[in-house]
């Protein structure tokens, strides 16, 4: 039997609920390891049965989860330390999602999105109208914008699956905007305030709250003091302050992992927990 004549009968196999043949089917799909990949990542995009496809994608995750762990570990020996290691590191997160996720296809977008505003910005005779423009270009242009409908969908939490579908969480639209403008040279950082990420726009003559949940939207510290006083948090000036990168892909995991907890996906919750804790080995 060929090994996809092979593996698309292993696909059929795994509908069967007895434990005993998910057991061997799985053990079998270990055996055939990377030979497999190329194959199931093929019936996970052209399959439109929604449970195949799940099946598909959970098979992909278990084949390839110890290869993504050792390379994000390798990520985490390089450093953290500036944002081309962050996004580096976030791309590296988001084969959680995607085992095969193709990273410089993505890379390209977000060159590509800088491209599209980079004259604009030359025209800009402040760094307000520099700050205005880009948030516009951001969250009215590209329309990035907050997911109201599925807000703990794990998707919202990938890098890659948050370009793709222009929604997101505080924290990954923070990165796209952060990504872009890294590229453009923008000082644009993350604020790693409790409950709801923020952006900060960190100019000479220019400093800004943003909020990247709310189409870029201009927000005092008033306002923000409010916000966490109404969910029972008490405001510290440590809650404001600019975010290091490695707290940032810190907040990520939790982020993901609370979204996998609300879908009982236990084991997706203590793997994460695991990269979880190689981060934390890094803050200081």
């Amino acid at each position: 039997m060929s090994t996809h004549s092979e593996i698309e009968s292993l696909m059929f196999l795994l509908e069967d609920p007895d434990p005993y043949v998910q057991k061997q089917v799985q053990l079998r799909f270990m055996q055939l390891g990377d030979r497999a990949i190329p194959l199931l990542d093929q019936i996970r995009i052209q399959t439109k049965d929604k449970e195949e496809k799940k099946r598909a994608k959970d098979v992909l995750y278990k084949l390839t989860f110890t290869s993504l762990k050792e390379d994000f570990a390798e990520v985490l020996i390089e450093g953290i330390g500036n944002r081309a290691q962050l996004e580096r590191a976030v791309f590296t997160l988001a084969r959680f999602g995607n085992p095969t996720l193709r990273e410089s296809e993505y890379v390209k977008k977000l060159d590509h999105f800088a491209d599209m505003i980079r004259s604009s910005l030359r025209y800009n005779r402040s760094e307000r109208e520099e700050m205005q423009t880009f948030m516009k270009f951001i969250f009215e242009d590209l329309n990035f914008r907050g997911d109201n409908n599925d807000y703990h969908n794990p998707a919202n939490g990938f890098i890659d699956q948050v370009i793709e579908r222009r929604k997101g969480l505080p924290i990954s639209l923070s990165l796209v905007s952060m990504f872009i403008a890294r590229r453009l040279q923008l000082p644009v950082f993350g604020v790693n305030m409790p409950i709801h990420f923020m952006l900060a726009f960190v100019g000479e003559k220019e400093e800004q709250l943003i909020d990247p949940y709310d189409q870029g939207a201009e927000v005092s510290y008033d306002q923000c003091y409010f916000f966490l006083k109404k969910n029972n948090v008490t405001p510290k000036p440590d809650h404001f302050k600019i975010a290091s990168d490695i707290n940032i892909l810190a907040r990520c995991i939790r982020n993901l992992m609370h979204s996998y907890e609300r879908n009982e996906e236990l084991d997706r919750v203590r793997d994460l927990k695991s990269l979880l804790e190689l981060v934390e080995g890094k803050v200081v």
